[in-house]
């Protein structure tokens, strides 16, 4: 057990007070409070700052910017071809759906016998069915919303793939800022390696605190590692969000402690006005409008017009023989609606118009349903956010400035300070994980509650199941990551 009570001599205070980090003796609790960037760089030594700082602002690497990628995964994600495909197959249905019936052009033959007497009657005729009662501009009504469903779905895939990026940028963001802090803090471990083998060569260390010195190094080195390979598993999936599973790996431009501002009961019912599901919905009740309406319509019966021309080559029994010779016809039906009223098909469009408002009605539901974790999820994550940055970093910071000072100056144990840069370093990637949490679940809110930029486009036939999305990205540890 080393003594707390020597003095240093002139060369050892000078070699610790080089050791020490950068202004660190001038800091005041009264000044501004720093930022995630100033804080961290300031425990470090002077020159590394610089080196940092001058890597950062490097003309080589600019970055890349949200907005960029937005760009980018609009071009290149294949969902957005998905639902533009959607949108032209429901107009060619439409289009399909008010076209006439063709006619039907045939030959026709009656008493068609050979031998000396000949005789029959052969031709060719016209049939057309006229369709009645406006059913085609109906039919044209009922794809025509449907049209417009698949309109909406794909501006909601487009509100996808773009809250998608932007969910997946600050992932990616906050991974390389993780990267970034732990290479501070293990240059600091490090550092602090260095320190205590100084002090052990000068008899004012011992063994232990050496041995604990570099652990708490290889510790930081590895944490480093971790954060690198998270920084690759994020930057993959921007990437394919993004709709190129080849870009290289860049440095993301953005700030993470500029937080945005999301007013609960504002937001959610922007969600509940504004949300594509909710329109879908209420299309689809225009639609089945339209489906009912046709159903009812189906009892105007259709015309059937026939019409042709004959050669009746029976004989008139004049002398000389005369075949009759040409003659004309023509037909008119109606298919009388006495048994099949299309009482069936009104009963299911009765169906499905009950349904189609119920739908409305759950969408809103479920849209609550699913905005109240992520509402709850982002006030926590911002408490503790700003929590983090005004009281409990600078205290974290001041606490392990105290016990360094101390340590050099021989009134307190190394492994104090060791507790106290534990929790420094825990404390410093707690508030990165904050920060992401607060980003991921404000854009969750602003973006509607979508989340899955390569979520498939609903189908033709699926096109009443509005809301597709459930597995929202709530975090369950707002306040850091284990």
């Amino acid at each position: 057990m080393r003594s707390h009570s020597f003095q240093y001599s002139s060369l050892q205070m000078s070699l610790l007070l080089a050791l020490l980090p950068a202004g660190m003796a001038a800091q005041s609790t009264k000044e501004p409070l720093p930022s995630l960037h100033s804080l961290t760089l300031s425990i470090l030594p002077q020159s590394e700052t610089k080196q940092m700082s001058a890597n950062q602002m490097s003309p080589e690497s600019p970055g890349v910017t949200l907005e960029e990628l937005q760009q980018m995964a609009l071009t290149n994600n294949p969902t957005l071809r998905q639902a533009r495909a959607g949108v032209r197959a429901a107009a060619g249905r439409t289009r399909q759906a008010g076209l006439w019936p063709n006619p039907t052009v045939g030959y026709t033959g009656e008493e068609i016998r050979g031998g000396s007497f000949g005789g029959g009657q052969q031709g060719a005729f016209v049939q057309q069915n006229v369709i009645l009662g406006g059913k085609l501009g109906l039919d044209r009504k009922v794809f025509t919303e449907e049209g417009k469903q698949a309109e909406a779905e794909a501006e909601e895939q487009r509100l996808r793939v773009e809250n998608g990026v932007r969910i997946a940028f600050y992932e990616s963001l906050a991974a390389q800022q993780m990267v970034e802090m732990r290479r501070r803090l293990s240059a600091l471990a490090n550092d602090a390696v260095e320190t205590t083998e100084q002090l052990f060569n000068v008899g004012q260390a011992d063994q232990p605190d050496v041995l604990q010195a570099q652990v708490e190094a290889d510790e930081a080195d590895l944490a480093i590692v971790s954060a690198e390979q998270e920084q690759q598993r994020a930057w993959r999936v921007l990437a394919a969000v993004v709709g190129k599973a080849d870009l290289p790996l860049a440095r993301l431009n953005g700030s993470l402690e500029e937080l945005p501002q999301v007013d609960p009961d504002q937001t959610l019912q922007t969600i509940l006005r504004d949300s594509p599901a909710v329109k879908i919905a209420q299309l689809g009740i225009t639609r089945v409008d339209a489906q009912l309406a046709r159903a009812h319509r189906e009892n105007v019966p259709d015309l059937s017009i026939r019409a042709g021309y004959l050669n009746n080559r029976e004989q008139l029994g004049s002398v000389p023989p005369k075949a009759v010779g040409s003659e004309g016809f023509a037909e008119v039906g109606v298919n009388l609606r006495l048994f099949n009223r299309n009482q069936g098909n009104i009963d299911t469009a009765k169906a499905d118009q009950e349904r189609a408002n119920s739908e409305l009605q759950r969408v809103s539901l479920v849209l609550q349903q699913l905005a109240a974790p992520i509402l709850q999820s982002y006030t926590s994550s911002r408490a503790i956010a700003d929590r983090y940055k005004t009281r409990t970093l600078p205290n974290a910071r001041k606490a392990y400035e105290l016990y360094l000072n101390k340590y050099h100056e021989g009134a307190a144990a190394y492994p104090q300070v060791l507790i106290a840069q534990r929790t420094l370093f825990q404390l410093e990637a707690n508030y990165i994980g904050t920060l992401e949490n607060v980003w991921i679940n404000a854009a969750t809110l602003q973006g509607l509650l979508l989340t899955d930029g390569l979520d498939l486009p609903a189908a033709p036939g699926e096109l009443d199941r509005p809301v597709r999305e459930i597995n929202m990205p709530v975090t369950e540890n707002p306040g850091g990551r284990q």
